[in-house]
C-alpha cells in the first residue's frame, strides 16, 4: 500500500513524463504551489537546460525554483505559457477544482490564465464525484472582511478567517464549509463579484485540462476533449 507521500511523488513523476516531452529550449512553464508540486520542481531540476524558465505562482515555488537553478520570470514579461502545472485540494471528473489550501489562489488562477493548457496532478484522494467537503478558500481584501463574511453566509456558507496568515498580496483567507456549489462556474462567478473579494478557490470558469491522479494501481489520466 503507497502512502500519500508516496502517491505525491508517483503524480509529481507524471507530470515530468507528460510535460518534458512537450518542453522547446524557449519553453516558459508556469508552475503552481504545493506539497505536489514541490516535488514536481525537485524532479525538474536535472532538466532545467531542456527549457527557458519557469513562472511560479508563489514566493515558496519561487525559491524552490531558484534553489533548483531554474530561472523564474515576472509574469508581466511573459505573453504566453505552453503548459501550467499544479495541485488541487479536489477535483471532479469533469476538472472543476477547488484550491487555495496553501493560500496562493490568486497568483495561481493568474498564471493559469495565461497557460494554453493547465495540468493538475494530485493524488486519489484529491479526486471527488462531486466538489464540496473541502473549505473554500476565498481571497479577501482585509477590509472587506467581515462584509464579504455576510454575504457568504446569506449563501449557506459559514466562513471562517484562516487565522495568522496572510497571502502573498497581503490579503486574508476566509476558508468557507458548508456551499452547494451547484453549478461551479456560475457559483465561482457569483462569489467573485462580491465586492471585497479578490479571488476565490473554485476553478471552474477555466479549469484544468489534464489530470494526473496517483493511485494504488498507478496513474490515470482524466482529460476535456477540445
Amino acid at each position: 500500500m503507497l502512502t500519500q507521500d508516496e502517491l505525491k511523488q508517483q503524480a509529481a513523476q507524471a507530470a515530468l513524463d507528460h510535460v518534458l516531452p512537450q518542453l522547446q529550449p524557449d519553453s516558459i512553464l508556469g508552475v503552481g504551489t504545493g506539497s505536489t508540486v514541490d516535488r514536481f520542481i525537485d524532479l525538474l531540476a536535472p532538466h532545467r537546460q531542456e527549457f527557458r524558465a519557469a513562472v511560479s505562482s508563489s514566493e515558496r515555488s519561487t525559491r524552490r525554483l531558484r534553489a533548483a537553478g531554474i530561472e523564474v520570470l515576472d509574469l508581466n514579461d511573459v505573453a504566453a505559457l505552453a503548459l501550467y502545472v499544479d495541485g488541487a485540494d479536489e477535483i471532479d471528473p469533469q476538472l472543476n477544482m477547488v484550491k487555495g489550501g496553501g493560500g496562493a489562489l490568486t497568483r495561481e488562477k493568474i498564471v493559469a490564465s495565461v497557460a494554453d493548457r493547465f495540468v493538475c496532478i494530485v493524488d486519489e484522494s484529491k479526486l471527488v464525484e462531486r466538489l464540496g467537503a473541502f473549505p473554500l478558500p476565498i481571497e479577501v481584501i482585509p477590509l472587506a472582511r467581515e462584509a464579504v463574511a455576510r454575504q457568504v453566509r446569506q449563501l449557506g456558507g459559514q466562513p471562517r478567517l484562516r487565522e495568522g496568515f496572510v497571502t502573498d498580496n497581503g490579503n486574508q483567507i476566509l476558508d468557507v464549509s458548508g456551499l452547494n456549489y451547484g453549478d461551479p462556474a456560475e457559483f465561482e462567478a457569483l462569489l467573485n463579484n462580491i465586492p471585497g473579494v479578490v479571488c476565490c478557490g473554485l476553478f471552474a470558469i477555466s479549469g484544468a485540462q489534464v489530470a494526473l491522479v496517483a493511485g494504488q494501481d498507478g496513474v490515470s489520466r482524466l482529460e476535456l476533449l477540445d
